[in-house]
C-alpha cells in the first residue's frame, strides 16, 4: 500500500501491518510540519513527555522495579563503602545503562504489541532481542559492581 503525506509517498507493508497507526502518524506529519525554532515551552513539554514515560515505567513494569531496588541498594552500599568519584561514575553509568535498556525494551514491546497484536514469530524474536539487550546490560552492570565492591568487602573480611 502506498500512502501520501504532504508531497511525500511511503510504501507500507502488507495487510498484517497496522496501517491505521501509520496513517495517523503520516497525517500528523503532514499537518504539523517540523518547526525548528527554539521554544522553552516546547522544551518543557518534551520533559513532561519524558517524565510521563518514566512514570509509566515505575507504575507498570515489574522488572523496572527490580532494577530500581537493586540500584537503590547499590547506592546505599556506595555510601557505606565511601566510593571514589571514579567508582561513582562507573556505578551511575551502569545503573543508567540498565534502566535505559529496560525502558527501550518496554518501548519495543509496546510498539510490537501495537503493530502485531496476534502472535507472530518475528514479533516474538524482536521482543527476545530487546530482552537480551537488557540481560547483557544487567550482566555488565553486575560485573562492574563486583569489580568495585568485592575488593572493599575483602578488606573487611
Amino acid at each position: 500500500m502506498i500512502v501520501r503525506a504532504g508531497n511525500k509517498f511511503f510504501q507500507l507493508p502488507g495487510r498484517n501491518f497496522n496501517t491505521f497507526f501509520i496513517r495517523q502518524i503520516l497525517l500528523k506529519m503532514k499537518n504539523n510540519p517540523t518547526d525548528n525554532h527554539f521554544s522553552f515551552r516546547r522544551r518543557w513539554q518534551s520533559f513532561r513527555y519524558a517524565l510521563r514515560g518514566i512514570g509509566f515505567m515505575i507504575k507498570t513494569q515489574h522488572n523496572f522495579w527490580i532494577h530500581l531496588t537493586i540500584a537503590g541498594l547499590v547506592v546505599i552500599a556506595g555510601f557505606i563503602f565511601c566510593l571514589s568519584i571514579t567508582e561513582w561514575i562507573f556505578i551511575i553509568f551502569a545503573i543508567g545503562l540498565v534502566l535505559s535498556a529496560e525502558t527501550f525494551n518496554s518501548a519495543i514491546e509496546q510498539l510490537t504489541d501495537l503493530t502485531h497484536p496476534d502472535i507472530h514469530p518475528t514479533a516474538g524474536l524482536v521482543k527476545d532481542l530487546a530482552a537480551g539487550a537488557v540481560l547483557i546490560s544487567a550482566i555488565a552492570a553486575a560485573i562492574t559492581g563486583l569489580l568495585i565492591f568485592v575488593p572493599k568487602i575483602m578488606v573487611i573480611l
